[in-house]
């Protein structure tokens, strides 16, 4: 049994169509590079705000637990958050008969310049410990 081989030799020159199709993903990609960059950098800082509330959230409470032993709250508010959350976190408090009310107010900080956002407030009240 004998087989036979064959080979066919074809010469491939690309088209006119598909020599202006080159490089046609390329372009799509720059195109859309700018959308996906914008897309992660909101994804990113709406962790950022969720973080920064749940920041002032822990600031308020331990605030108000260091001003119900009259304690200085002020520090300890800042003390319980980031480093680089606190410098612009105020925590006054509002002492009543029995109970004091602390309220942390966290600046959240903007990844891209010109996306500004209000501040994460958090209140937290303790009764007093007399």
């Amino acid at each position: 049994m004998r087989t036979e081989t064959r080979t066919a030799t074809r010469t491939e020159t690309p088209s006119a169509g598909k020599a202006r199709d080159r490089g046609q993903v390329a372009i799509e990609f720059i195109g859309f590079l700018p959308i996906l960059l914008l897309v992660g950098l909101a994804a990113v800082q709406l962790g950022l705000i969720a973080y920064t509330a749940q920041q002032a959230g822990t600031a308020a409470r331990t605030g108000a637990r260091s001003a119900s032993l009259e304690g200085p709250h002020e520090a300890d508010c800042r003390a319980a958050i980031s480093s680089w959350l606190a410098d612009e976190t105020t925590c006054p408090a509002s002492i009543g008969a029995d109970e004091v009310t602390v309220t942390a107010t966290v600046q959240i900080p903007s990844l891209v310049p010109g996306w500004d956002f209000d501040p994460a407030v958090k209140t937290a009240t303790m009764p007093l410990d007399h």
